[in-house]
């Protein structure tokens, strides 16, 4: 039975998978299309992890199909209860619905096992006692063939014998493997006698201690897959070259002959897709976990307030090819924005605050303006906020000599209060330091709402809180997580990490309204950004929001 490809004249288009498949159904290949999401439990789901099942998914719904969720848990050294239920959360989330249960490499190791038994009666399956880098050095280069084992040859009745006593564990760990035997001068590494089984004597998070040998991933994958009846096997283009190795064992094995399509992998900019390389900054809190807002994982998207349909419409935007490429990370931001642009409530924070009094109003009158929750949706209604005397504005909207076209406060200049009232700046306060500390203004108390009784025009509006009536929090300004732009995936070690991917601002004065805000809600803080309250670090008397993006959409300065 052979399962090559020949579909390798269609790679090239734009959404080859989808012509693929098509072309498939119409030749009446599959009454059914299956695909599967296949990811090993070894760290959290990731932006990377979200598009390759964003495409599985995909592919199944278009054509009245399933996609099945398959835990690759064949490596228990790596493997945690903790990071399967974080993947069944995030998938959930994201809105996947892979069915009633979840699959696991480790529901077929009975299976499994049967298989490699039956290649090494038919002579295509040896136990090997070279050591791991013994096997390396045996196997070659890109330049050079490789070399036999001495343990090559060896009888189907030594083999059965010896590797009946690794799965009874008489043999300890790293001293002996189970290798497929098929051509140590293959111009592709992958079919140079590959290790399919290996002597790990650990516990398990669902067999416990029953198995002490457990497959490899290039054996357990493609069988895994037969076995519950894949249609179209979509991974990444990394495990191109493992194709031949896939169809081998389908074709000696006499199995349902699955078809793997490669496609290339999302490579996100200013951070990093390596799982080993996430789990070390991890372990070496580098970061706060694995759901720190900086990071590329789901948990952390959520935690910074990504939605999950701004998620998906960028993995739906960016296309499915056999190129390798870089996607902006303003493209996410920009889903981000076009989502949050809709939904999130207008509120008004100000992070770096400068005292202004308003001399001429009432000392003691506080009244309630009338602000929109979100002018993009009307029937978010209004909200009253408090106005008084004493407000704050940002730091950098005031200038007492100001920059060309500066249309914000200034000595003796007008500006627009949002919502509220015109004022003019007619004296500073300063300390020893000869820094202001304080700014004077009028009011003119005809501009309620920002205008003016005569008509006259005011170009500049900024926002506000009130300094009698107001909360204050503690706000997280995050950037790019890594320095370079570009992450070269052959040095992953020696990647720089941004020292300002995270700002933390104390003792902020928001809106009072925020003091009763939901971590199920998403604000515009008026001029400075979306944000959502951060689920992990709130507490009653301490609120702390999370910037999820700034307002500026560089995607969109790109795209003209």
């Amino acid at each position: 039975m052979n399962n090559t490809n020949k579909d390798d004249n269609l790679e090239n288009t734009e959404d080859f998978i989808r012509e693929i498949i098509s072309k498939d159904l119409l030749e009446g290949k599959y009454n059914q299309i299956i695909t599967r999401f296949p990811p090993e439990p070894n760290g959290y789901m990731h932006i990377g992890h979200a598009k390759s099942a964003f495409v599985n998914f995909s592919l199944a719904s278009e054509n009245n199909g399933k996609c099945n969720l398959r835990f690759d848990d064949t490596n228990p050294s790596k493997e945690e209860e903790e990071f399967i239920h974080a993947f069944e959360k995030d998938l959930k989330w994201l809105g996947f619905d892979y069915g009633h249960k979840a699959y696991y490499s480790s529901d077929y190791f009975n299976q499994l096992y049967s298989y490699a038994i039956k290649l090494i009666k038919l002579g295509l399956a040896y136990v090997c006692d070279l050591s791991q880098d013994e096997i390396r050095e045996y196997r070659g280069t890109l330049t050079s063939k490789g070399k036999n084992s001495p343990f090559r040859d060896r009888a189907v009745e030594e083999n059965l014998d010896l590797f009946d006593q690794m799965k009874k564990g008489r043999f300890e760990n790293g001293s002996r493997v189970l290798r497929a035997k098929i051509d140590m001068s293959s111009g592709n590494l992958n079919l140079r006698d590959p290790v399919i089984y290996r002597i790990m004597k650990i516990k398990h998070h669902r067999t416990d201690y029953k198995w002490c040998i457990y497959p490899t991933y290039d054996f357990a994958h493609g069988q895994s897959d037969s076995l519950e009846k894949i249609t179209h096997s979509i991974c990444t283009v990394e495990f191109e070259d493992h194709r031949p190795l896939y169809n081998w064992f389908i074709d000696k094995l006499d199995i349902y002959p699955s078809k793997q399509i490669e496609f290339a992998r999302l490579n996100l900019s200013g951070t990093v897709m390596s799982k080993r390389k996430l789990s070390e900054l991890v372990v070496s809190n580098k970061v706060n976990g694995w759901d720190d807002p900086r990071m590329p994982t789901i948990s952390g998207m959520r935690r910074r307030g990504y939605p999950s349909e701004a998620i998906l419409d960028f993995c739906k935007r960016t296309s499915i090819t056999k190129r390798k490429n870089v996607v902006d990370l303003s493209l996410l931001e920009h889903c981000v924005r076009e989502n949050l642009n809709k939904s999130a409530y207008r509120v008004m924070a100000v992070l770096n605050p400068i005292k202004v009094v308003i001399k001429n109003y009432p000392d003691d009158l506080v009244e309630e303006i009338d602000a929109l929750n979100n002018p993009e949706d009307l029937s978010a209604h209004s909200r009253k906020v408090p106005f008084s005397k004493e407000i704050y504005i940002e730091r950098d909207d005031f200038a007492e000599i100001p920059p060309p076209k500066f249309y914000r406060l200034t000595i003796g200049k007008e500006v627009r209060l949002r919502y509220a009232y015109i004022i003019k700046c007619v004296d500073v306060i300063k300390n020893e330091r000869g820094e202001v500390i304080e700014i004077h203004c009028e009011y003119d108390p005809n501009s309620r709402g920002g205008k003016s009784a005569d008509g006259r025009k005011v170009k500049g509006t900024i926002h506000w809180v009130s300094a009698l009536q107001s909360s204050t929090a503690e706000i997280r300004i995050y950037d790019k997580l890594i320095s370079e732009e570009v992450i070269d995936e052959n040095d992953i070690d020696n990647i720089q990490l941004n020292p300002n991917s995270i700002k933390v601002l104390k003792n902020c004065p928001i809106e009072i309204s925020l003091s009763k805000a939901s971590e199920e809600v998403h604000y515009q803080f008026e001029r400075l950004g979306y944000f959502i309250l951060d689920s992990k670090d709130t507490k009653l008397e301490h609120l702390v929001f999370n910037r999820t993006v700034s307002l500026r959409d560089s995607w969109n300065k790109q795209k003209t």
